[in-house]
């Protein structure tokens, strides 16, 4: 005969048969809204599981003959252009978990990649394996101490405590391995973890209104869903009161939003099982909160929980039992919590006392969609929303991050986010193809970079190098879009006229009108600009390490970015053009400051402090010093040390494997060369090796010390002519000379060796043959373009009967393409020049 279950305030989850009804109630409901269902499986085993006995009874209702919901259980909401329905109901309160993609702990993923993957299991192990060694040497010290108070012979004691201390000295070394070993996997993952890919399920290959998640072995998905945790809880000590106890004393006031989503869980026999659940949209932190009022773990409900935790009266506990059924956990739950709060002898701190006002909570659930492919950006924006204008706000990072997410859906939303891309990508091989939702997600780090490769010139080769490239061109204008130039002055009041883009900047981010714009809101953007950058890179370092890179000037009139690819300004700063160098070392900033080891860093007080651990420098400071190393005669960098240097910079955050020293071995960091071996910093994947001045990697890793030491800060002061604001859009490199600092540069005109101008030129010549190269093939297929583009025009005039163009148009234009004919007949002529010069040189 079975039990009864005891009577409580905790509720106990209704039976198939409703969650039956249920799902033919939700499909039938979304049908007369017009919004696609989530998949039935998920409604029966993760919707109906959280829900009381009585809960269905009361929205599920009959009407001819079809389950329907009840009118007044569900409301369609407006995202954009997208419809969301919400069931609006009383959940069981330990029935949803906290969404490890919320977006205030944004700042705590990297970007998914397979390589991260790897390494979390890895870290997992290396993790296990340390906490194995200090075990073994917790027991090896107790071993020790208890040699020590033993008596009995002399000699024989004095033996066993030598071979004690031994083993523990051993033991004690494996722990500091260990640890070496885990740090270093901890350093490889930029102390953060890669961020859950989720994505809209599909049944039967149509997408639906839930979420799911790759994949996973057993022992990542915990220890994803406990870092998320912990993140989480950190970043819920910003409130000023215990959230915790407020739920305790008051429950739940107001609703949460949450939604399904799946997780595909292997275990290490090889099984694998799908568990569906509710995963909180808003309201993470409470519903966190409520899991510890039950004493419920997050991993434990969307992995499976132990029977141990939540045994039934007179069943056996078995360690390695997992339940996996909702409907059994939560049932188990309440049963044991309504029998400990019916016993008179349960303490006030009980979890039975404790929960009893937030044994249900009210919930708004998403149960349809009318695009469910884009559901997670609907429901990100929805939380996004709270958030920036609610009681709680983010952290910086997270608030800055959500606040470029809203700005990239405001362009998308004005129809103005491929006019923009368009404008800044004029030589793009399909800027009109553009996947614009999928630029969105690849630009505010929710999908991968592969739709920016329409961005990219025909000439360019697509790859992470370059389509990161792409994404940090493409945030930047859209953070500081160029504003048509100010009409010439003719005595009158005038309004000065901030274009298309402007304006959807100033009301995005809410700042105060052009004329108005002064330090503070281009700090401001800056620091927005730097928060969007850091999303595309695993080591995500301070963000302040930007501040300085653009001022009131870009704030107004735009950034004032270089448009050439960088294949064509590699090929520039290597024929010798100060300009292209410039706009490199703008573009390579961002990896300078997210890096492993990074080489620039926030500015920190004065930088007449250098005395103090460290050069003190502004990242003016470093990027000045590294642009006028081009131009400077210094006998430490050359040419082919600049260019080797960046190539590396901007291809470190794609290595999969950390760098080996040219003769073999582990290198070493420049700085860290005099240092003991045990204290110096490991060396991972991205790390970029020393070059020497013909550009070959060395056996050191570059640091801060080496990049200090090489464009040093009276580098950046030099003043020569050319190192005023160029096409590069960066900071101005000149200052005012003070007659009391001595570290003035005086530029004298110096007589060129012949011999090093002929060498120069030779080394400068393949690259400038190869951008004229470039240039005379763009120069064709725009020939070709126009020609069929004139072709097409007339054949529709033909067609159609229309009149030709007024005659004085149409000999403005052949006046200026003669021009153009004759510009190029005479290069020609050049050309043939040229070649008959490369025999004699």
């Amino acid at each position: 005969m079975a039990n009864k279950r005891p009577d409580g305030v905790y509720p106990y989850i209704g039976t198939d048969t409703w969650a039956k009804h249920l799902a033919d109630a939700v499909e039938n409901t979304c049908e007369q809204h017009g919004v696609v269902p989530p998949p039935r499986t998920g409604i029966t085993e993760g919707l109906a599981t959280a829900l009381g006995d009585t809960e269905i009874k009361k929205i599920v209702a009959t009407v001819g003959g079809k389950k329907v919901l009840r009118p007044n259980t569900c409301r369609p909401v407006q995202a954009g252009a997208d419809t969301v329905l919400l069931l609006i109901c009383d959940v069981h309160g330990a029935a949803v978990v906290p969404w490890d993609l919320n977006d205030r702990t944004v700042s705590s993923w990297t970007p998914p990649s397979p390589e991260a993957t790897q390494r979390v299991s890895a870290l997992i192990a290396a993790e296990t394996a340390l906490e194995k060694a200090e075990k073994e040497q917790r027991i090896a010290e107790k071993e020790r101490d208890a040699r020590r108070r033993a008596p009995g012979d002399e000699t024989y004691a004095a033996e066993a405590l030598a071979a004690a201390g031994e083993k523990f000295v051993e033991a004690t070394q494996q722990v500091r391995d260990a640890k070496r070993e885990r740090d270093a996997l901890l350093a490889a993952l930029g102390h953060r973890r890669p961020r859950p890919v989720v994505q809209a399920v599909e049944d039967n290959g149509q997408p639906m209104a839930a979420l799911t998640l790759a994949e996973q072995p057993y022992e990542v998905a915990v220890h994803i869903q406990r870092y998320a945790a912990a993140n989480l809880r950190r970043a819920g000590k910003t409130r000023g009161y215990d959230l915790t106890e407020s739920l305790v004393a008051s429950g739940q006031l107001t609703r949460g939003m949450s939604v399904l989503q799946q997780w595909q869980i292997k275990t290490a026999d090889g099984t694998s099982s799908s568990l569906w659940r509710m995963v909180a949209v808003t309201a993470n932190n409470r519903a966190l909160a409520r899991l510890d009022i039950f004493g419920l773990r997050p991993e434990h409900l969307v992995t499976g929980m132990p029977q141990s935790l939540c045994p039934l009266p007179k069943e056996k506990n078995d360690p390695t039992l997992l339940l996996l059924n909702q409907r059994e956990i939560l049932n188990r739950v309440s049963a044991g919590l309504n029998e400990a709060s019916a016993a008179e002898e349960t303490e006030p701190e009980h979890a039975a006392q404790r929960a009893a006002k937030v044994a249900t909570v009210p919930m708004e659930i998403v149960i349809g969609c009318s695009k469910p492919e884009a559901l997670e950006h609907v429901l990100r924006a929805l939380n996004v929303n709270d958030h920036l204008r609610g009681i709680q706000p983010y952290d910086e990072d997270a608030r800055l991050i959500a606040l470029f997410a809203t700005l990239v859906d405001a362009y998308a939303k004005e129809g103005q986010l491929g006019a923009v891309l368009a404008d800044t990508f004029p030589t793009a091989r399909g800027a009109e193809l553009l996947d614009l939702g999928g630029v969105r997600d690849a630009l505010t780090a929710n999908g991968p970079l592969d739709p920016l490769a329409s961005l990219l010139p025909p000439s360019e080769e697509v790859s992470p190098v370059t389509m990161r490239d792409a994404a940090i061109r493409a945030i930047t204008a859209l953070v500081f879009p160029e504003v048509p130039s100010a009409p010439p002055s003719t005595g009158k009041r005038q309004v000065r006229d901030t274009g298309l883009f402007w304006p959807i900047v100033q009301g995005a981010l809410q700042e105060p009108p052009w004329s108005q714009i002064r330090a503070k809101a281009a700090e401001a953007r800056t620091r927005l600009w730097s928060a969007a950058i850091a999303q595309l890179y695993l080591h995500r370092e301070n963000i302040l390490s930007a501040l300085g890179l653009f001022g009131v000037q870009e704030a107004k009139e735009g950034s004032g970015q270089d448009p050439r690819s960088l294949k064509d300004l590699f090929l520039g700063a290597d024929a010798g053009d100060p300009t292209a160098w410039a706009a490199l070392v703008r573009r390579m900033a961002p990896n300078l400051m997210h890096a492993p080891e990074r080489l620039i860093t926030p500015g920190q007080g004065s930088e007449a402090g250098d005395s103090r651990k460290g050069v003190r420098r502004t990242p003016s400071s470093a990027l000045a010093a590294l642009t006028l190393a081009y131009t400077e005669q210094t006998p430490h960098v050359s040419r082919a040390l600049l260019l080797s240097f960046a190539r590396a910079v901007l291809a470190h955050p794609d290595a999969r494997e950390a760098p080996e020293a040219p003769e073999g071995g582990r290198p070493v960091c420049y700085g860290e060369r005099y240092w003991d071996d045990t204290t110096r910093t490991a060396i991972v994947p991205g790390m970029v090796l020393v070059p020497d001045l013909d550009g070959s990697p060395t056996s050191f890793v570059a640091d801060k010390a080496w990049f200090d030491e090489t464009f040093p800060v009276e580098l950046g002061r030099a003043t020569p002519p050319h190192a005023a604001r160029g096409a590069s859009g960066g900071p101005s490199t000149t200052r005012a000379t003070d007659p009391a600092d001595g570290s003035t540069s005086v530029h004298e005109d110096v007589p060129v060796d012949p011999r090093d101008q002929l060498a120069s030129l030779r080394r400068e010549l393949p690259a400038r043959v190869e951008l004229a190269e470039g240039s005379y093939q763009r120069a064709v297929a725009a020939a070709d373009a126009l020609l069929a583009d004139f072709e097409e025009a007339r054949r529709l005039r033909t067609q159609l009967g229309e009149e030709p163009l007024p005659a004085d148009q149409r000999i403005a234009w052949m006046e200026k393409l003669v021009k153009a004919r004759d510009a190029a007949q005479t290069s020609v002529s050049a050309l043939q020049q040229v070649e008959s010069l490369i025999l004699q040189i």
